[in-house]
């Protein structure tokens, strides 16, 4: 595959950086703050502020659309559109970008409170209720759910990747199951949040039965009985 330099750009990370120049096929390539790769937007200080905002705002004018074209409020109606058109621009490549800070947090569920208000039946009811009558997990716990199917599919080589550059177990655990993760100290967010740290908590907590699994079905499965009391659609 040959390169388009006009398309190649170069993002210095990190604080001790040393801003080198990096030239291809004799053209130096631009510096930029910020990028979108595949749909995600990368910045120089990888924090995810901007893609959340991204997402968000997907999300609601599909949203919109939605709440302008069908007078039909019902559960029935509702639930289905959201699911397929909505929610997927909010969990897009999710365990790249999952938000940590309570802004986005907030803003990112703020979407599904909105689409929930939309339905005649509950609309009246606090979201906390709304969710739970409608069947629905907090995005949030979407998040941990996500974040748990990739660990699973890592580590069982459903991707063909070497699972070592993610996780190592933790062979001095001798307590719940046999596929402990060890937690790294952290003492940066950036690597305290990232996915392959902050998921380790999430997957220790499960049952061996869990995470010993033969399929990434018989695990969905698993996850959803043991992410109760919180109903799991």
């Amino acid at each position: 595959m040959l390169f388009n330099t006009d398309k190649c750009k170069i993002i210095h990370i990190g604080h001790s950086n040393c801003h080198a120049d990096y030239y291809m096929s004799g053209n130096k390539l631009e510096i930029v703050d910020e990028e979108k790769d595949l749909g995600v937007i990368v910045s120089k200080d990888l924090k995810w502020d901007k893609q959340c905002s991204q997402a968000v705002t997907k999300a609601n004018r599909m949203l919109g659309v939605i709440k302008r074209n069908f007078t039909d409020r019902s559960k029935e109606t509702l639930m289905p559109l959201y699911k397929s058109l909505v929610r997927p621009h909010l969990e897009y490549c999710v365990p790249i970008w999952s938000p940590h800070y309570q802004k986005d947090i907030e803003l990112v569920e703020g979407v599904q409170c909105r689409a929930t208000k939309l339905i005649d039946d509950v609309r009246n009811l606090h979201y906390e209720e709304r969710i739970k009558k409608l069947n629905l997990m907090t995005l949030k716990k979407r998040r941990y759910r996500s974040d748990l199917i990739e660990t699973f599919k890592i580590i069982n080589d459903c991707y063909n990747l070497n699972s070592d550059l993610f996780f190592t177990y933790d062979e001095g655990q001798r307590r719940g199951h046999s596929k402990k993760l060890y937690k790294k100290r952290s003492r940066l967010d950036l690597r305290k949040y990232a996915f392959s740290n902050r998921v380790v908590d999430h997957w220790n907590a499960l049952s061996g039965a869990c995470v010993t699994s033969n399929t990434i079905n018989q695990f969905k499965y698993c996850l959803k009985r043991e992410l109760q009391p919180e109903t799991h659609n």
